[in-house]
């Protein structure tokens, strides 16, 4: 089995930044991709930014220019490093894993941006 593990979250003011982290382990061979996602209770989760296995990544429009993903896929690790946060980007940040078509989750950690 694979288990992720996010970490970093918190609260951060307008204009700040966060460095969100996910650990994977268990079966953690063979990820083609990890990723990050958002959620904002009661709307969609959306896609953040994506690492690929050879380290080549992307991040969505909205983001880009203030946030990074760094890491290392075949080892199971990513972070996300998060500039100039307005709060539009207050939601739950969740990584995800995939492998073999198949996707994993993280629980998921809070980002409130907030004066």
């Amino acid at each position: 089995q694979v288990q992720l593990v996010e970490s970093g979250g918190g609260l951060v003011q307008p204009g700040g930044s966060l460095k969100l982290s996910c650990v994977g382990s268990g079966d953690i061979f063979q990820f083609s991709t990890m990723n990050w996602y958002r959620q904002v209770p009661g709307k969609q989760r959306d896609w953040v930014a994506i690492m690929f296995r050879g380290g080549a990544t992307n991040t969505a429009g909205s983001v880009k220019g203030r946030f990074t993903i760094a890491g290392d896929v075949t080892k199971g690790t990513v972070s996300l490093q998060m500039n100039n946060l307005s709060p539009e980007d207050t939601a739950v940040y969740y990584c995800n894993a995939r492998k073999k078509g198949i996707d994993y989750w993280g629980e998921g950690t809070l980002v409130t941006v907030s004066s």
